[in-house]
């Protein structure tokens, strides 16, 4: 079952970032300290109360001096509604109620929603002078917190979890494999379903954002099970004045976060952009199996040479997923598809792996005698030994004598040495390091 969904949405400089790094333990990064990562970071995984869910940071939704909320900043607040499971409406406490308040109001009013109400910069134990002014709304009992100082963050938590009981989930059986079909506007994510699908199931067109919700579509191939999920597109900031990245995101993550595989579809005449590279990080953040798409391969001008440059420069922009294969299409012309859900289930059943502890560290172990564990200072990093603890992503947890020697270079080496093993093509794999003392 995948994590609840909770929106923040709110006017801007209510607390919204305040509250989301607060609630998130700290600073959300914009740049991710691991090499070829480099993307905008407006979600975290939260746990309380035993539930883990999803938070998300929308952005303010900005009013301007013609309408209270302007037809394209509705839009935005809609997509967060829609895709939401449980809303977190936050709103300025020393402010009072505005009329972009009341608007934003009624939209989650007509959402049918699960709506918890958060008054921020309430920096007292006392009820703020707007207090039961909020009960206007008709969104239920305000709760007063202060994001800054952290006060009440904790019962407004227990309030947004109680809702998680009453969410309705699509569940498919368990070998049912789902694939989230992710990527900017336009580069043809619709007319790749319909190709895999062998009919229009999905309305097409040339205008991006035409997806307007996810989509689930359930279907058999041979004697496998697939559902396909097909979301909206993402814009790119430079099309767009407002920043709606924030908001045209929210459906790809939790597409992401539904699915066992990803196809991630890039078009081929653009090439690999920022963009493209933001969407691949949600797969590979949340351990997902990711197949690379090139789609209008059936446009581009080629000889010998160009596959394989376009190979390199794919593998260069996207440093960070190199286990991902890439496959060369068109689902205009139907050239390769044929090849996609052979790859789909190959890539699935790499992700659900799980590899006998005996022979992992037999695997380990030669990796260590082909080359030497680092060492500082006259102390030696040591592997005592390593056991797989999860799937979807396989996860390896290694028992090490000293954590700070387990340099990113020797761990990707160890990572490089597993996959030539056991190969794990299309899916991250994850270390946890255990120090243990002993055996030194």
């Amino acid at each position: 079952m995948a994590r609840p969904m909770v929106a923040v949405v709110g006017r801007p400089n209510v607390g919204k970032s305040t509250f989301f790094n607060k609630v998130a333990g700290k600073r959300i990064s914009i740049v991710e300290d691991k090499p070829g990562v480099t993307r905008d970071r407006i979600y975290t995984e939260v746990e309380w109360l035993s539930y883990n869910f999803t938070m998300i940071d929308t952005g303010g939704i900005e009013p301007d001096s013609d309408e209270i909320i302007p037809a394209q900043m509705r839009r935005q607040a809609e997509l967060a509604i829609e895709t939401a499971n449980v809303i977190l409406f936050m709103l300025d406490g020393r402010a009072g109620l505005t009329s972009a308040d009341r608007e934003i109001a009624d939209m989650l009013r007509k959402s049918k929603k699960p709506v918890v109400l958060a008054i921020n910069k309430v920096d007292t134990k006392e009820k703020s002078d707007y207090f039961y002014d909020y009960y206007e709304l008709g969104l239920g009992d305000p709760n007063e917190i202060s994001s800054s100082l952290g006060l009440g963050i904790g019962d407004l938590l227990d309030e947004i979890v109680k809702h998680f009981a009453s969410i309705e989930e699509n569940e498919y059986d368990e070998e049912v494999i789902k694939v989230a079909v992710i990527g900017k506007p336009n580069v043809g994510k619709s007319s790749l379903i319909n190709r895999i699908l062998g009919e229009d199931r999905v309305i097409v067109s040339d205008i991006a954002g035409t997806t307007r919700d996810a989509i689930d579509t359930p279907f058999t191939h041979g004697e496998d099970q697939y559902v396909l999920i097909d979301t909206a597109g993402i814009r790119r900031k430079s099309k767009i004045t407002e920043d709606v990245e924030k908001y045209s995101v929210i459906r790809a993550i939790a597409a992401v976060e539904r699915a066992d595989v990803c196809l991630l579809v890039i078009d081929a005449s653009e090439g690999v952009t920022e963009q493209d590279k933001k969407i691949a990080g949600y797969s590979h953040d949340n351990g997902k199996g990711l197949i690379i798409v090139i789609n209008k391969w059936d446009l581009i001008e080629k000889d010998t040479h160009t596959m394989n440059e376009f190979t390199k420069t794919i593998r260069e922009e996207l440093a960070f997923c190199p286990y991902a294969p890439i496959l060369f299409i068109s689902a205009l012309t139907g050239q390769r598809t044929n090849k996609i859900l052979e790859q789909v289930k190959y890539v699935a059943n790499q992700n659900a792996m799980r590899i006998q502890t005996g022979t992992l560290n037999e695997v380990i172990g030669e990796a260590i005698l082909l080359h030497q564990a680092p060492s500082d200072k006259g102390k030696q990093l040591k592997i005592f030994y390593g056991t797989q603890a999860a799937v979807k992503p396989p996860t390896f947890v290694l028992f090490i004598n000293d954590r700070e020697l387990m340099h990113f270079s020797y761990e990707r080496y160890i990572e490089n040495r597993i996959r030539e093993y056991f190969n794990f093509e299309g899916t991250p794999i994850r270390f946890i390091y255990r120090e243990k003392t002993g055996g030194q």
